[in-house]
């Protein structure tokens, strides 16, 4: 069957069995993979995206059913030229550490600034509650969230990649002699 919908501000059309997963529309048909599959039980979280601005898991949701919909990824949310105020709190933050669970984070912390532009603590820990991380244990991430909220009320600018981490090399130092690094004693031919 055809299926008709706008990801990422942008209209797609895909053929798909009527069984097809969103999440492997999106993987597979669309080739946008910051949409992870996780769990394939809807515990996990990795696999979140908006639909119509509220965030899903799309591993629970037929890719049949988002057709005349928006869906929003992880690739939607911002660029590399232009990190939306989540990623980049959450590289500040340091919100994240292996990443598999973290475009799923991202998704649902900018559904839950959305819903509160100022929430508590405990709002936000509540907000994404149906995300996993086994890695960060989750201070972090709440840090980022509320650094994410602040930065979209004052309007801050978005910034890019290359501006927090510049990929310029490092100024080297001429390396040492010889003599520092390989003691005398390793030399072929040298005396006991």
């Amino acid at each position: 069957m055809q299926i008709d919908l706008t990801v990422n501000g942008k209209s797609a059309s895909i053929e798909a069995e009527p069984r097809l997963l969103l999440v492997h529309a999106l993987r597979e048909n669309l080739a946008l993979t910051g949409t992870h599959v996780g769990c394939d039980t809807s515990s996990c979280g990795a696999c979140t995206v908006l639909l119509d601005g509220v965030s899903v898991k799309s591993c629970t949701i037929f890719a049949a059913q988002a057709a005349g919909h928006h869906v929003t990824t992880i690739e939607g949310i911002g660029t590399a030229d232009s990190l939306h105020p989540m990623q980049e709190a959450f590289w500040n933050a340091h919100g994240l550490q292996c990443g598999y669970c973290t475009t799923g984070m991202i998704v649902s912390a900018v559904d839950v600034l959305q819903r509160n532009p100022d929430p508590t603590d405990d709002e936000i820990r509540l907000g994404l509650q149906g995300n996993l991380c086994r890695c960060t244990g989750y201070e972090n991430i709440v840090k980022a969230v509320k650094a994410a909220g602040q930065a979209m009320r004052e309007n801050t600018p978005r910034h890019s990649v290359i501006e927090l981490m510049p990929m310029t090399p490092p100024i080297m130092e001429p390396p040492p002699t010889g003599e520092a690094i390989v003691p005398p004693s390793t030399l072929v031919g040298a005396q006991s």
